[in-house]
Formats: structure tokens, sequence, C-alpha cells
């Protein structure tokens, strides 16, 4: 049986994969069972079609609220100070699409991989990014690269006022895309590891979302060239999707039983072909009905 992270309520047991394609294209859904095998819905074609910001979807990242309403936000361009955002009941009709310009006062140069996080205790969503904030962090420039990420936050309670950005996660060196898991009553920040000779996964922890974070682990796999992380429970064991985007590009997967040794089960699995990273939840059989019928 799929179990993953959500807001309780209903049986929501069949897996749904946000994912984009190319350079970021729009919304593609994919759908599974089991949390192996995934079938793209709609016959691969997009759900939705980006229109603000620069114009791209790109790193599509969705959460179903207790009210069963659909938030989207995604990345919408290479260099933007912002990210997109749009909702929706069933997932076909969506709302209007709103460029949410959080990083205007940083001047950030980019605002990448925006994740949902709903943190139940003080009842409001988290959205997570990366961005690198000019005359921040000098003492890990990398000559390699014009970017000097860290992990940023804002939160809202209705996705239409927003917090002051802050720095949400420092482990003193260049970091992307960070998404959270709530499990074993601490949360897992499972992030990539974006230094030269790295470009890997690595896990921090902390007792809540307002507690220190641990120094990071080592790496979770030996592989490189992979970003985009994101967890699921899969019965006894939890689940880590990761896009492989170098030298022959593919999605896989690591499974682990105590989100401390990780096994490599990529050939295990299925997904659409040229899948690009996004989020993984849950929805219910009525929600996925519908969708098979576009």
């Amino acid at each position: 049986m799929l179990i993953a992270c959500g807001p309780p309520g209903g049986t929501r047991n069949i897996g749904l994969f946000t994912y984009f394609m190319d350079n970021g294209d729009g919304l593609h859904l994919a759908y599974s069972r089991d949390g192996y095998q995934w079938k793209p819905l709609k016959n691969g074609a997009t759900f939705l079609q980006p229109s603000v910001g620069s114009k791209l979807m790109r790193d599509p990242s969705m959460f179903q609220d207790f009210d069963g309403m659909f938030h989207l936000v995604w990345t919408t361009g290479w260099e933007d100070k912002g990210f997109g955002y749009a909702s929706s009941k069933d997932l076909i009709k969506w709302s209007e699409q709103r460029f949410i310009p959080v990083n205007e006062k940083l001047k950030a140069l980019n605002t990448w991989a925006p994740e949902i996080f709903y943190e139940r205790k003080n009842k409001q969503y988290y959205i997570i990014y990366s961005s690198t904030i000019p005359g921040l962090f000098p003492e890990t420039n990398d000559n390699d690269s014009e970017k000097n990420h860290r992990l940023y936050s804002v939160t809202t309670r209705d996705f239409v006022t927003f917090s002051e950005p802050k720095l949400f996660f420092n482990p003193e060196f260049n970091c992307i895309d960070g998404t959270l898991l709530a499990a074993n009553n601490k949360l897992y920040l499972i992030f990539k590891d974006e230094r030269m000779g790295m470009k890997t996964l690595r896990i921090s922890t902390a007792e809540n979302i307002d507690a220190r974070w641990s120094v990071p682990s080592e790496p979770i796999t030996k592989l490189n060239w992979i970003e985009g992380p994101s967890a699921i429970r899969l019965g006894d064991s939890w689940m880590i999707y990761f896009d492989h985007y170098k030298d022959n590009q593919y999605y896989g997967a690591l499974r682990s039983q105590d989100l401390k040794q990780w096994e490599d089960v990529s050939t295990q699995t299925s997904f659409p072909k040229g899948m690009r990273h996004g989020s993984v939840l849950r929805i219910s059989k009525t929600i996925l009905d519908g969708l098979l019928k576009q």
C-alpha cells in the first residue's frame, strides 16, 4: 500500500507525481498504485501551461489541504525573483495563475524549486526554495559557478499574504532542492549538495521546523548528478525519488527502512520517458478517476 506524506482525511492511497518536461513546458501528472510503476496521465500532455514570470514551469510542488484544494507552486524562470502559484479542486480546472515576488527586496539572482510543506502545529504553509543573494556567504563562492545557493523560506496561511523571506537552511556550502519529510517525531530535510564534485543528496534533521538543523549526513548514495528529491512512505519503508539529470538522464529511487541506510532500487521502478523532477503526494480514487477521463 502506498502511504505518502500529506494531510489526513479520506482514503488517499493513489500516488500522484507532478513533473515537467524539457525546459519547463507545463504541469504533467503521473500516477502509481504501488509507488514503483508510474504511468503518465492524459497521454503525457500538460494539465496546466505556464503564463506568469518568464513563463516556464519547472519543479512543480503540490499539496492538498484539509478542504480538498490542491495548491501548486513552481519555478517560473531561471532568473526570476519569485515563483508561480495556482490552485484547483480537481487538477483539471485551475485558478488564474499568480506570480509571487518573494525575492524582489533581496535582489536575488534566482528563485528555484519552491516546495510546499504544511506545518500542523502553527497551521501554516512553508514555501522553501533555493536562491543566491549577491554578497552573502563569500567564503563559499565557487569559481566554477556564478551561483552560491542557500535555502530560504516564506510562510503563508492562505496563499494570498506571505511573510518576508528568511534564511531557512545554511549547511555552510552551496545547496539547492530542499524537501521536508516528517517522520519519527522529527523533520528530515533532504537536499542536493550543489558543490562541484558532489552534485548528490544529503539529509539533515531537526526536532521541529524552528529548531536547529543537524550537521548534514554523508551522501546517502554514491550517485552523482542527481537532484530534485521527493519522498514518500511505502509500507514499512521510505522512498526518495530523484532525477539523474546528466549523462543518460533517468528517474530513479532510493529505499530505506530506517532513513539512514539507502538502497538504490531504480531498476525496480519505471517512470514516464523524459520526466523531470517535481513532487509526490497521494490522492483519492475519486480524483484519479476524474484524471483518467482526460
